[in-house]
């Protein structure tokens, strides 16, 4: 069995994966800063080894410190699943440095720090893996997202140099690009719509199989892309989308 770092698993993608995990026997460190939540997840798993980091994710120390404590608990590392994001929405006048750092520091920062932390131990690892959440929105682009769209965008790239990097000690690197999935975590979007409710209903519109994914359309592509069968996958971008952006 294998042990799991994932980054984000309180909710969402994240929390759908760290189940998918623990049903398969692995063990999950489960980081996020949402601590109640996180624990609600331990107790919905029941049994499985489930460890949570109450950690804000966003700090340059958060990282290595997920790292360490996976070690510290698990005493090895096999796969790392990045999950955590920040979607802001608002008009290109009304974004401040602030809030462009905040989206840089978790959507960016971040996944480059922990994978940084995490190398030298997934070396050790007969399947190792690193896969990052980028987005459709690394493809296409809405209007009050930039730093959004520009970070996810810059983790395909990252995802390519660590791919070629990593790939003589034996460690996978992708990214997934999920499209619009029904969570909370869109919820800024929805809101900076003059309506909400015609501008999810155009979306789903568009959509090929007419509707929204949920968190679980996702996590299969992650245990799978985590798992042997993807021995040699590495520095692919898998669309998880319903189809959105192949029309």
């Amino acid at each position: 069995m294998a042990v799991v770092l994932v980054a984000g698993g309180a909710t969402g993608i994240g929390r759908a994966t760290v189940l998918a995990f623990s049903r398969q026997g692995d063990s999950v460190l489960l980081v996020d800063r949402n601590g109640p939540a996180a624990q609600t997840v331990v107790a919905e798993a029941g049994g499985p080894k489930i460890a949570v980091l109450e950690l804000d994710l966003a700090s340059p120390s958060a990282p290595l410190a997920a790292v360490d404590t996976a070690i510290s608990t698990f005493g090895a590392i096999d796969a790392v699943f990045v999950a955590a994001a920040l979607l802001s929405a608002a008009p290109l006048a009304d974004w401040t440095p602030e809030m462009w750092a905040r989206s840089s520091d978790l959507n960016l920062r971040m996944p480059f720090l922990l994978a940084q932390a995490a190398a030298p131990h997934l070396t050790h690892s007969g399947n190792a893996s690193i896969t990052f959440t980028a987005s459709t929105g690394a493809l296409r682009g809405h209007a009050g997202m930039p730093a959004y769209h520009g970070t996810k965008t810059a983790l395909l790239g990252l995802c390519r140099s660590l791919a070629d990097e990593l790939g003589p000690s034996g460690i996978r690197v992708n990214c997934i690009l999920p499209g619009w999935i029904d969570t909370p975590f869109n919820d800024p979007f929805w809101a900076a719509q003059g309506d909400p409710t015609a501008a999810r209903a155009k979306i789903e519109a568009e959509i090929p199989l007419r509707r929204q994914g949920v968190p679980e359309d996702v996590s299969g592509a992650v245990i799978f892309l985590a798992s042997p069968a993807a021995r040699y996958i590495t520095g692919t971008s898998l669309v998880i989308d319903g189809g959105y952006t192949a029309v």
